[in-house]
């Protein structure tokens, strides 16, 4: 970075803290534009695995060569802190796992590299209290998959530089991925808060007997949300009129759900141990072979939604 501006894609050197799925993926976002990467794993055992990961995944959108700029190391001490321009987070989302992480950088990174974590509940603000590298840390927010979803959020705490804020935005975007900037930190930043806000709605429906979990994912997938990857919320009221939806949200604003704690049919599922895919039943019943099946349709259907969305995201410079 100079003059506070990450540099190029390929000028950068960035370093990726934890190499769990989420870190390897992270990797992937800044391997697919050419920035040289090392992933700091302590657990040697799954290095191998990692780097297969990280290999496939290249494989899939054309970059294999660019696996020539990874590294992977299990030291701290390993790595050439001079150079760094980045760090991104990605350790275990326990606090003070993620506080010890950046206590450590004080000492260790240079004053020019932006430090960001990766958390997705705990406020940067949190993470960077009292520490003297405030000004130049930052949340960044992926969305798992994080090499196949675009958007990435860049989070500011109250101390944040902004120029550190649009210098990272800005990098991002050459890495080929949508940043949006939250200018609050504000719990679950903008995407998760939207996303609960729909969830409270969702399961307040089904705790009220109005619908089942099969008849919402239909009316979010074939209805509203398909309208999504045309357009968002606001874009797509502008198409439609926005007299049409305030006349609209007049009447059904009132209505709507405004609990302060989930409801019974979504609190009561972890206490049964009734967590989804993780063990074979949540609202719907998983085998091995359906839990396969569905994350390879799943998968199938994000790639094929990026092709819909080329054209709008960013390109990813050489």
């Amino acid at each position: 970075m100079q003059n506070g501006h990450l540099e190029r894609p390929s000028r950068a050197f960035a370093v990726v803290a934890g190499g769990g799925t989420m870190g390897a993926d992270v990797a992937v976002v800044l391997l697919r534009a050419h920035c040289p990467t090392l992933v700091l794993e302590p657990n040697r055992e799954s290095h191998e695995a990692m780097a297969e990961r990280i290999g496939l995944n290249l494989q899939a959108i054309g970059k294999s060569e660019n696996r020539a700029l990874l590294q992977i190391e299990s030291s701290i001490d390993s790595v050439k802190w001079a150079d760094v321009d980045l760090v991104i987070e990605c350790v275990p989302e326990v606090l003070e796992v993620k506080r010890t992480l950046f206590k450590t950088l004080v000492d260790r990174a240079p004053a020019q590299a932006i430090l960001a974590s990766n958390s997705s509940s705990f406020p940067i603000s949190r993470i960077a209290q009292d520490l003297p590298t405030r000004e130049r840390m930052l949340g960044l927010h992926f969305f798992m998959p994080a090499h196949i979803v675009p958007l990435v959020e860049v989070v500011m705490g109250p101390d944040t530089d902004k120029g550190r804020a649009d210098a990272l935005a800005a990098f991002m975007r050459r890495c080929g991925s949508v940043p949006i900037l939250v200018r609050k930190d504000i719990p679950g930043f903008i995407a998760n808060r939207l996303q609960h806000a729909l969830g409270r709605e969702a399961f307040s429906l089904i705790q009220e007997g109005i619908a089942t979990p099969e008849d919402i994912d239909a009316a979010v997938r074939f209805g509203f949300g398909f309208r999504y990857l045309a357009a968002g919320p606001i874009m797509q009221k502008e198409h439609a009129g926005l007299d049409v939806h305030a006349a609209a949200a007049a009447t059904i604003y009132p209505t709507l759900s405004n609990i302060s704690a989930p409801p019974p049919v979504l609190a009561d599922k972890p206490k049964k141990g009734t967590l989804g895919m993780k063990s074979g039943e949540g609202f719907y019943k998983w085998s091995d072979e359906s839990m396969r099946a569905e994350r390879a349709r799943y998968e199938r259907a994000l790639r094929a939604s990026l092709k819909v969305l080329a054209e709008d995201l960013p390109k990813i410079e050489p």
